[in-house]
């Protein structure tokens, strides 16, 4: 099916589809901000019509939109606003759904990347001239002048963008496994430390030593075979990330890395 019949189906379904009573409404799956809420997003762009795209927000993506403001707000303390809460995050996700129409192409980063950094610079503005605001009218015992607002969010966006990469780094060496190593034994070491980063959240031990074992009892192979791969990794690691930091795209040139001392 193409993607033009895909979006008509759809469009389809929505149109002849009763209205969905959104208010209150909790989604089973835990995670608020899912694919299916990136790929409404992206159809939400594609879509002419109004009354399909209004039921489509309404549906999909009006209250990850809610839950994720709501979440940024209470993670970096954004509470020096002289209007209420709800004021403050209904105003946010107003001025997400006007940035909305400017996400069309996910290989460049994660609909929930995208719209954090759109909803976490917004408020840091408006919380800072707030702030300063709130430094001029109340007493110097209740005023915290300890905390770097912006250090703290562009530490938090730095943790999520390395994640992110760190997933297409993962699917684009699996994906080109055989331009990297010839050797079966050399693609079962890669394939071992890949799948260290694939479970990387639940690895409780970081020691480069306990890893090292890890992939030893795995794969069978001696501890220098594990460091050439590893260093073959580490190495594109670095250039991969260096070009994704520049054009948002994980990417390498596998035709010049492999003419390098690492290949050989």
């Amino acid at each position: 099916m193409s993607i033009k019949t895909k979006i008509e189906v759809e469009v389809k379904e929505l149109v002849v589809s009763p209205p969905v009573k959104t208010r209150g409404r909790k989604p089973k799956n835990k995670q608020y901000f899912t694919k299916e809420t990136e790929n409404a997003i992206l159809l939400y762009n594609q879509l002419e019509d109004n009354i399909a795209r209004n039921k489509l927000y309404d549906k999909e993506i009006k209250y990850p939109f809610d839950k994720l403001v709501e979440n940024i707000i209470h993670t970096f303390k954004f509470y020096h606003f002289d209007v209420p809460y709800e004021d403050v995050k209904h105003e946010v996700v107003a001025f997400l759904n006007e940035k909305i129409h400017k996400y069309v192409d996910p290989s460049k980063g994660k609909a929930f990347s995208y719209f954090s950094i759109i909803a976490k610079n917004y408020l840091i503005i408006h919380n800072n001239s707030n702030y300063n605001k709130f430094k001029n009218t109340e007493p110097p015992e209740v005023i915290d002048d300890n905390r770097n607002i912006i250090n703290e969010v562009m530490r938090e966006e730095d943790i999520t963008q390395k994640s992110e990469f760190i997933d297409l780094f993962v699917q684009y060496i699996d994906d080109h496994l055989a331009v990297f190593f010839k050797r079966q034994a050399d693609m079962a070491v890669a394939d071992s430390v890949l799948e260290l980063f694939r479970t990387r959240q639940n690895i409780e031990n970081y020691n480069k030593k306990a890893l090292y074992i890890l992939i030893r009892d795995r794969t069978g192979v001696k501890t220098q075979y594990i460091t050439r791969v590893v260093n073959i990794l580490k190495n594109a690691y670095a250039e991969m990330y260096i070009n994704y930091k520049r054009t948002g795209v994980a990417t390498l040139n596998t035709e010049k890395f492999k003419k390098s001392e690492f290949l050989d």
